[in-house]
């Protein structure tokens, strides 16, 4: 789960750079640089982590078959791809799914077994990304492909848009619990 990768883009890295489009620009085009570099057999890790640094890794056509492919390799069990641009402060972190302790709440599942709940997550597991040292997205990924990414405060604020499938699954899992039983005035 401590794989460093160095993969500052000039949207992301230091000062904001302006609106969200300037930041899909540049991502796009150090997309276009890593993206046919790579062998066909292994991911490139530097666009990997690009990529899911992206407001939406789905949305940029150069980002979906390594994305796809990493997310076989991890069901697989392979180790997260290196970056052979590493530095201080930017990294990728892999770890598996688990319920209740590491999973999202809108995501966990429990269900009664004889012994007592169980808990499962709908995610196999997640991936981090840090730029410069600070949380900027989780990545949460299922043995089926699917993804759903929570992005930090400060990400939302450098991208100005991003994916809010997290945000709005977490704000209905939030109104759909049950309202708090009253105080009891009597002890």
């Amino acid at each position: 789960m401590h794989n460093s990768h160095n993969l500052a883009p000039p949207a992301i890295r230091g000062k904001r750079r302006g609106a969200a489009a300037q930041g899909v620009v540049a991502l796009g085009v150090l997309v276009v640089m890593f993206g046919f570099s790579a062998p066909a057999r292994a991911v490139d890790g530097c666009l990997v982590l690009l990529c899911l640094a992206a407001p939406s890794w789905r949305s940029i056509p150069q980002c979906v078959p390594p994305i796809r492919q990493l997310l076989r390799d991890l069901a697989r069990g392979r180790a997260f791809p290196s970056c052979g641009m590493a530095g201080a402060g930017n990294s990728a972190n892999h770890a598996w799914a688990s319920a209740p302790a590491y999973c999202p709440p809108q995501y966990t599942r429990v269900f009664e077994g004889e012994s007592g709940p169980i808990y499962s997550c709908d995610y196999t597991g997640a991936v981090s990304v840090s730029i410069n040292g600070a949380p900027f997205a989780r990545t949460w990924w299922s043995m089926a492909g699917e993804t759903v990414t929570d992005f930090s405060p400060a990400a939302k604020t450098q991208l100005g848009s991003w994916d809010t499938r997290f945000d709005d699954d977490y704000a209905a899992w939030l109104a759909a619990l049950p309202p708090p039983a009253p105080a009891n005035p009597n002890p």
